[in-house]
């Protein structure tokens, strides 16, 4: 993988102005950030830099402003959190181009660290626009890319600096691609994706890209009502899109015909309120009442899925298996995410997580740090499962 993309191991820094795209659009609150998980991600490339006698400027957006600079979209509090976590000081900038940008870089010694203004206070950057590359990249020599989670988007500081500086992969960036690639494009087999969460439509792409590359195929959360509604299967008021039951027995019938596996539950937890500790059971697959909810999978499906773990050994995660965020529906996600954060730990197994609602999902189950790797990425970590091109990944790669 490493030898795909040009990655730190092939940049010469010393006495460089490396410009570094970061994603350092993390949660805050009354100016403190709260989670500083993508900055402790972040931190490996950062000192690696400034050890290697770099002059490090960090880049990134923050929020969504709408139009020009807005105090409270400021990367000043968010710099002083990157000194925290690398316990070295962190200079800022006001701007991220022009007279101020430049002052700041000009009085840079090697090994000092400067964060420069959110980048999204010009309209500029997220359109890619030609004159705003050049005048990003009249701050630096090189240039590194160490935000996956925006290399979906092809923005002036996320690609657009690829064409006009010599461009490398940070740590963070590498780990991630190496992930992946293991995951996706040399698995150990045999190999399942578990694709949850609540709908189907938002993951058409995704299913048949997997289809392509996995040999079992684990569906759960409400993405599965639709696929037991195709079989025939009552799914009272559950969540179910009943205008892709069509697309649903697409899919099932592409797996046969592959010879791939598709597992859906066989039981389901139900409950006619959607609230916490709402009185529910367990029913069969026909026992579903008009009434009902299916907000969990059953018992018997735990087991089903938690014995393909034990054959399996790779699976790609995304999604969960049931209403998670409300006790008892989490018991499915929980259960299993737990035997797979065991089976990795015991070297039985590679796990590479990934998506909104999944890290959540597996901090939850108390698992996320016993699986082989987990994605902070969103967006870029769906449009790579569905084998979309990445335009700031692509930049990367070694000419």
């Amino acid at each position: 993988m490493t030898t795909a993309f040009r990655t730190l191991d092939q940049a010469d820094v010393k006495g460089k102005r490396v410009l570094v795209r970061l994603d350092l659009n993390v949660p805050t609150e009354n100016g403190k950030v709260t989670d500083v998980t993508r900055i402790e991600r972040a931190a490996p490339t950062i000192t690696e830099l400034a050890g290697k006698g770099a002059k490090v400027i960090l880049l990134s957006h923050f929020g969504r402003p709408k139009a020009g600079p807005d105090p409270k979209f400021s990367l000043a509090p968010v710099a002083a959190a990157v000194a925290e976590v690398i316990g070295k000081p962190v200079g800022f900038a006001a701007d991220c181009v022009g007279e101020v940008a430049e002052k700041a870089v000009a009085a840079m010694q090697p090994g000092d660290v400067l964060c420069l203004e959110n980048t999204r206070f010009y309209k500029e950057e997220e359109k890619n626009d030609p004159a705003f590359v050049d005048k990003l990249a009249a701050l630096g020599d090189v240039w590194v890319n160490d935000a996956f989670s925006a290399a979906h988007r092809a923005h002036a500081s996320t690609e657009g600096l690829g064409h006009k500086l010599p461009a490398y992969a940070g740590r963070s960036m590498q780990a991630e691609l190496e992930a992946l690639t293991k995951a996706l494009e040399q698995p150990q087999r045999p190999v399942a994706a578990v694709v949850g969460g609540a709908k189907v439509s938002g993951k058409l792409d995704l299913l048949g890209n997997l289809l392509d590359k996995v040999d079992v195929l684990i569906i759960g959360g409400g993405m599965a009502n639709t696929f037991l509604a195709a079989q025939g299967h009552p799914v009272g008021k559950s969540l179910c899109e009943q205008d892709l039951i069509p697309t649903a027995n697409e899919i099932l019938a592409k797996a046969t015909a592959n010879g791939k596996q598709i597992v859906l539950p066989v039981d389901a937890v139900v409950a006619e309120k959607f609230e916490a500790h709402a009185p529910s059971r367990v029913v069969g697959l026909d026992e579903v009442g008009p009434a009902d909810m299916i907000l969990d999978i059953g018992p018997r499906s735990i087991e089903h899925v938690v014995s393909e773990l034990e054959r399996l050994k790779t699976v790609l995660w995304n999604g969960p298996f049931g209403a998670f965020e409300i006790e008892p529906f989490d018991t499915g996600t929980v259960e299993i995410a737990e035997a797979a954060a065991e089976l990795t730990a015991a070297g039985k197994l590679v796990t590479v997580a990934g998506g909104g609602d999944t890290v959540s999902a597996l901090n939850h189950a108390g698992a996320a740090d016993r699986f082989t790797y987990i994605s902070t990425a969103g967006g870029a970590f769906l449009e790579m499962l569905e084998g979309k091109v990445l335009p700031g990944v692509e930049i990367l790669r070694a000419k």
